[in-house]
């Protein structure tokens, strides 16, 4: 069974469908679902096999294990957004008592925090959410294994401790909180803490034969934030749009993003490039990926986003092991970027009501030493500076309300660029982070170079 809108030619659904027979099959998989999302809607979906003696759909729900990870994460950048609470501020400020306080916020949601990996026994994947009534029974007598803030470490206890965060600030309940706060203003009417008809049962495939054995679908209790949830590809399509472009009803475009900024190196042999506050960080040829793999005994599941290319894909199977679901899904992407490449915006010219004079006559070639710059306006008073060859400090900045601009990426990502005047009015040089770019290369008579330039002026030998 497949379905696509008319977006994606044929011989792209293909290809696309191709890729997850392949999986299903050689996974061996009892049903596997998936989509892709471009211009912030499912533009593809495709399914191989049953659930319950029916061929699965973009709306069949399935567990998504960690994936549940970016959900909790966005509840607490809502937090901060609202100034209840700061990254950089302890745990104990909030939730006193834990034993891990210490950590803060943010090297809770970066996995940076040093706590262990997983609950005390039993597994707490495969036991009933009673089993563990309290974050002391989460964290155990030796929550962290390593200090905080110097390593990435993944940690289910610590989604346990930032979903106990949110509750404690929101005084509602996690599951309260993440219905009123993402599901419902994203439509996300699929996605849900208990599994919901049609749904897919989870399984346990023997290695060696080919028979199956139903796995236990426990309720996670305290560990929920961590894991608990199931959804659809449709809904992790939109999720993932929002994952893109932000959504202000949720989270802003900028919260966002900087959600996607690499906090922690990933551990090594952890098979992720990175972690941001909140979602995984991934490389593969010259794309990045943005998003979350999960797992849960009898389901595995994948959400990938590629924001430079408009592109996500998510994967979802009904089995504990074998298919390499988050693999499909980066595999998706890349199949759609290759076969219909993203057709870029029209070039526009700026309007009217944007055009500035001063600012016109500041763009053109710009010197730090004798490193050649090109200084491009663009909308919203926003510029760019870029080497004009080789490879250099290149960055996008914005217009600040006092004239000047801030960077938003790269080496000078944060850094302030003014334009400093001489007492007649005329452009002296441009200042970035003490920088000083000048219109000619150590320009003669001009005092703002640091160390001066000889009076001699060029010369050969």
């Amino acid at each position: 069974m497949t379905s696509s809108s008319e977006e994606l030619l044929p011989t792209t659904q293909r290809a696309l469908l191709h890729r997850i027979a392949v999986a299903q099959t050689e996974g061996r998989a009892p049903s596997f679902v998936a989509g892709v999302m471009r211009g912030g809607r499912t533009v593809w979906s495709g399914a191989r096999s049953c659930v319950d003696g029916h061929a699965p759909d973009s709306d069949t729900q399935y567990r998504i294990g960690s994936i549940t990870k970016v959900f909790t994460a966005v509840l607490v950048m809502r937090l901060r957004d609202e100034g209840l609470v700061g990254l950089d501020d302890p745990l104990e400020k909030y939730l006193p008592g834990t034993g891990v306080g210490e950590a803060t916020i943010a090297q809770l949601l970066s996995h940076s925090a040093g706590l262990a990996a997983e609950t005390p026994s039993p597994w707490w994947e495969r036991s009933p959410g009673s089993t563990r009534p309290e974050l002391a029974d989460v964290l155990g007598e030796q929550p962290a294994l390593h200090p905080a803030g110097r390593l990435f470490h993944y940690s289910n206890p610590g989604y346990t401790l930032l979903g106990s965060l949110v509750e404690a600030l929101r005084g509602v309940s996690w599951e309260e909180a993440l219905r009123t706060e993402i599901l419902e203003p994203l439509g996300l009417g699929r996605t849900t803490v208990r599994p919901v008809a049609p749904h897919a049962g989870g399984w346990a495939v023997h290695p060696w034969a080919d028979v199956m054995l139903p796995e236990p679908l426990e309720d996670l209790g305290i560990m929920a934030p961590a894991g608990v949830l199931w959804s659809t590809v449709d809904d992790l399509c939109r999720f993932a749009a929002f994952l893109a472009d932000g959504d202000d009803r949720v989270l802003s475009p900028a919260s966002v993003a900087e959600m996607r900024v690499p906090a922690v190196p990933p551990a090594a042999g952890d098979g992720v490039w990175g972690y941001g506050l909140g979602v995984q960080l991934m490389r593969s040829g010259d794309r990045t990926f943005v998003g979350h793999t999960g797992s849960l005994p009898g389901f595995v599941a994948g959400l990938w986003v590629c924001v430079e290319e408009d592109l996500a894909a998510v994967a979802l199977a009904n089995a504990t092991s074998g298919p390499l679901a988050p693999a499909v899904a980066a595999d998706l992407v890349r199949i759609a970027a290759e076969a219909e490449p993203r057709i870029p915006e029209p070039w526009r010219p700026l309007p009217v009501a944007e055009v500035d004079e001063e600012l016109l006559a500041l763009t053109g070639p710009w010197y730090w030493g004798t490193y050649a710059f090109g200084l491009r306006v663009g909308a919203g008073r926003s510029v760019t500076l870029e080497p004009l060859k080789g490879v250099g400090r290149g960055a996008s900045f914005r217009a600040l309300p006092d004239g000047g601009w801030i960077g938003l990426d790269g080496y000078y990502q944060g850094e302030t660029l003014r334009v400093v005047r001489r007492p007649d009015g005329s452009v002296s040089h441009l200042d970035l982070g003490s920088f000083v770019f000048t219109r000619e290369p150590y320009e003669q008579g001009n005092d703002a170079v640091p160390g001066g330039v000889d009076e001699a002026g060029w010369r050969g030998l």
